[in-house]
């Protein structure tokens, strides 16, 4: 239906320019529209970012927007997905007291059901790494919580197709 609510994450191929996260949010902002998460980052390719975005709107908002950022920024290619079509996943990190690992095993047991893995151990802290679904994440922060999280950063999703797309066989021709 035209006028319900989705979610889509949006892939945008660019050369690295400056100024141009400025002028992606901005197609957004002007539109009073919110971004859910916002991730950056090099490409397979020297020289060309990825963005991936994911907005909460209706398809007749998406195809608005995806003729302002084709448009307004400097796009290689640009790609608009709905969940059915890509495999995402968020990563997240948390900060807690050292004694915890050692006092309270109930952590250990969170740490291992949720398939999060301790990655720096010192004498006053210990560091939790956790990919997964934002459910999953979520999960794990309010199991956390509850023990005392000295800090916590989460990245925005990260996604790939399902399908065989052909960026990579393009980009590829941008570089010779």
């Amino acid at each position: 239906m035209e006028n319900e609510i989705k979610q889509f994450t949006i892939s945008i191929y660019t050369e690295n320019n400056i100024g141009l996260l400025n002028r992606i949010s901005a197609i957004f902002q002007r539109r009073h529209m919110n971004i859910e998460s916002l991730n950056t980052s090099p490409s397979e390719i020297d020289g060309v970012s990825r963005f991936t975005i994911v907005v909460n709107i209706t398809e007749s908002q998406m195809k608005k927007i995806q003729g302002q950022i084709e448009k307004q920024v400097e796009v290689i290619k640009a790609y608009y997905h709905t969940e059915e079509e890509i495999i995402y996943q968020e990563s997240c990190i948390f900060k807690m007291r050292s004694n915890l690992l050692f006092d309270e095993r109930q952590i250990q047991n969170i740490i291992k059901e949720s398939n999060a893995r301790i990655v720096t151990v010192n004498r006053d802290f210990f560091v939790i790494e956790k990919s997964g679904r934002k459910e999953e994440i979520d999960l794990l922060h309010r199991e956390l919580t509850v023990f005392g999280i000295m800090q916590f950063t989460r990245s925005g999703r990260i996604a790939v197709t399902k399908d065989e797309m052909k960026i990579s066989t393009m980009l590829l021709a941008l570089e010779q």
